[in-house]
């Protein structure tokens, strides 16, 4: 079980370091966007701003349900962070328990 296991956990944990890295870089090119020093029209900024956005959104849009209103400021990327960052310290203690 360990040889599967074991590399598992190691997989997941880079691809948790992968994903957090997607999540900076879409806040980065929202702000871009927002004080228009890259535009939306340029096919190649869509099309990596889309790629983007979908991969972010499914697990921003429940945690910016449950974040209050804060005008318009949205904090739940560093909260998604923050998780993802829990997430690997354990799997990173799960890893070295099974050696």
């Amino acid at each position: 079980m360990d040889v599967i296991a074991g590399p598992a956990l190691g997989l997941i944990y880079h691809l948790i370091g992968l994903y957090t890295w997607v999540v900076i870089i879409s806040v980065i090119m929202s702000w871009l966007i927002a004080f228009n020093v890259i535009n939306l029209s340029n096919q190649f900024v869509r099309m990596i701003y889309d790629v983007v956005t979908r991969l972010t959104e499914p697990l921003l849009a429940p945690i910016r349900r449950f974040m209050p209103d804060l005008g318009g400021v949205d904090i739940s990327p560093v909260l998604l962070i923050l998780l993802l960052w829990f997430a690997k310290d354990v799997i990173a203690r799960l890893a070295m328990r099974i050696g």
